[in-house]
């Protein structure tokens, strides 16, 4: 087993859930607006949808690995390209980063729990990042394969559980921090293209 390959995958999963995307700004608003506690239970229902796409990725991907080396390699490059684009994506949005609680109806925890568990598992682009991202991380060349996806996906869980959470609970403070820095968005719209970037060239040039 190689654990310097895991702990890559913490350190690439870590900066992915501080970069700014859909989901942690929705949980960064529904802990302003609603309060801590709601923002977790949006936390809790998120991560629990990863593990879906953790399946459909651990099942389908390791089918392919088993069935073609050249096909593996093929997926590996369009995961990168894949990782590229979405760098290319974020390098044309606006360098603001906009906070606002207007239009944020309350819900019950339940209810918030339900949705960001829906909006995971109803969003097709979470299994194909899932399926750029994970296999360039393959560790051991002895555990099965499925095994090993489902360890990387329980890591990225428990990574993005524990930063998401802290975006939960420190909701009023980063609020008040990118309202009074007006040049943050833009340190983090770089951070999230050289995140991209790094991973995808982890992945363009690491072995099975």
């Amino acid at each position: 087993m190689n654990y310097e390959i895991l702990i890559s995958f913490a350190i690439a999963t870590s900066a992915l859930a501080v970069s700014p995307g859909p989901d942690n700004i929705y949980v960064l608003m529904q802990s302003i607006v609603n309060g801590r506690k709601y923002g977790l239970a949006t936390v809790a229902g998120l991560i629990s949808g990863c593990l879906v796409h953790t399946t459909l990725v651990a099942f389908g991907v390791s089918a392919i690995i088993k069935e073609n080396e050249q096909l593996f390699f093929i997926l590996k490059l369009l995961g990168a390209l894949y990782l590229f684009y979405l760098a290319f994506k974020v390098y044309k949005s606006s360098n603001e980063l906009t906070l606002s609680g207007n239009g944020i109806p309350k819900k019950t925890l339940g209810q918030l729990f339900k949705q960001g568990f829906i909006m995971n598992v109803l969003n097709p682009k979470v299994s194909i990042f899932f399926l750029a991202f994970f296999p360039g991380f393959l560790f051991s060349d002895d555990l099965s394969l499925v095994f090993q996806f489902y360890m990387l996906g329980f890591l990225f869980m428990a990574v993005s559980l524990v930063i998401f959470s802290m975006i939960a609970i420190l909701a009023g403070f980063i609020a008040e921090y990118t309202r009074s820095h007006s040049k943050i968005g833009i340190y983090l719209k770089w951070l999230q293209i050289l995140v991209f970037v790094g991973i995808a060239l982890f992945i363009l040039f690491s072995g099975k």
